[in-house]
């Protein structure tokens, strides 16, 4: 990550903030005065005081997968003797003990099996509809992606045949950072920019609410992180359709990123990872970037309860989820465990009132 001078921050206007302030906002701005501009922007879109969070539980149905991204340490080869397709009895297990803890959410994802098409995950939905009355947040663009071309479906198609056997929405995975340069370097066999877009654009049109995210911290420059943003807001300009905005630092540990760079010696080529102050300047900035999106997302399962605290006086309004289970980044080393008891009394203790909500950021129960 590139370092950061520490000026006053400075806006030019009050208009909304355009490509080129928001890369002399990152590089530049005081990071208390960037996250002082950021809250205030909360304050106006959130004026109850509220902190929002859902319980829920992250089920990886398979851990192979054939894009072998650079920055993961949870997929596995289909030979390898640790890959797994879950069966669905230990997913019905899992989605009671979620249920009993009062979720009302699951969020659905795997990596790509080669072995699996539409007909495992059209039965996979309409067997947990079958038996449970639970939001199921899942299937990501690049499987939406790998199912189309699989079949030799539209992605339109695709997603129409996803929803009708039971899914209801989906989350921003895959998006990584939305710069073809970058995804060329840490992903280059996951679809691009262009693709993961169209998922959303695709879904919205139809109806569906997504979240969108992005992994910063690998090998991005400040410009890849603002053209992230931009392309971002620039889809719900037209379609609206995005719930939440989820970033999160790359997390290097067991990933063949860090790997090169630790076997080069050479800082170039691997990755310097984000800090913690990184972190709040990029959820700040965008928070300031995302005037259209209502709802920021905070990160403890990456950066733990107390950074995730002051990120609420930075701009987020959501504390994220419970994730009852959590796989992915625990496969890089992170392994943060909370409980939703944990999360009411963080957010109540940096001056909030704690709210559950449901996928769709309607208040189920207030504490």
């Amino acid at each position: 990550m590139r370092k950061h001078s520490g000026l006053s921050l400075k806006r030019k206007n009050s208009g909304r903030t355009g490509r080129a302030e928001a890369l002399d906002l990152y590089l530049s701005a005081d990071l208390l005065d960037l996250g002082g501009q950021a809250d205030l922007v909360r304050k106006e879109l959130h004026p109850e005081g509220q902190v929002t969070f859902v319980v829920d539980r992250n089920i990886n149905y398979t851990n192979v997968c054939i894009n072998q991204c650079r920055f993961c340490a949870f997929y596995r080869d289909a030979g390898s003797s640790e890959a797994y397709i879950l069966p669905n009895e230990e997913l019905f297990r899992k989605i009671d003990e979620t249920l009993a803890l009062g979720g009302t959410q699951i969020l659905l994802q795997g990596g790509l099996h080669p072995e699996l098409g539409i007909d495992y995950y059209t039965a996979l939905l309409e067997s947990v509809k079958k038996q449970y009355d639970i939001n199921i947040h899942g299937f990501s663009p690049p499987e939406v992606c790998y199912l189309a071309d699989k079949h030799d479906l539209t992605i339109r198609e695709t997603i129409l045949m996803l929803r009708q056997a039971g899914l209801d929405s989906i989350p921003g995975g895959g998006a990584e950072i939305l710069s073809d340069r970058v995804r060329e370097i840490v992903s280059p066999k996951k679809i691009k920019t262009g693709r993961w877009l169209r998922v959303m654009e695709e879904a919205h049109g139809l109806g569906m609410r997504t979240t969108a995210t992005m992994m910063f911290g690998s090998v991005e420059e400040p410009e890849d992180i603002i053209e992230h943003l931009d392309v971002i807001r620039s889809l719900q300009d037209r379609t609206g359709g995005f719930t939440a905005f989820i970033p999160w630092s790359f997390q290097p540990g067991n990933t063949e990123l860090s790997r090169e760079g630790a076997n080069a010696g050479d800082k170039k080529a691997g990755i310097s990872q984000a800090t913690a102050v990184d972190y709040l300047r990029v959820l700040a900035l965008s928070r300031i970037y995302l005037d259209n999106i209502n709802n920021i997302q905070a990160s403890w399962v990456t950066q733990g309860l107390k950074l995730a605290q002051v990120a609420l006086r930075l701009g987020a309004n959501d504390f994220g989820s419970t994730m009852i289970e959590e796989n992915v980044v625990r496969a890089a080393g992170i392994s943060y465990c909370v409980t939703k008891e944990d999360i009411v009394n963080a957010i109540k203790a940096a001056g909030f009132e704690p709210a559950q909500r449901n996928t769709y950021y309607n208040i189920i129960r207030k504490f």
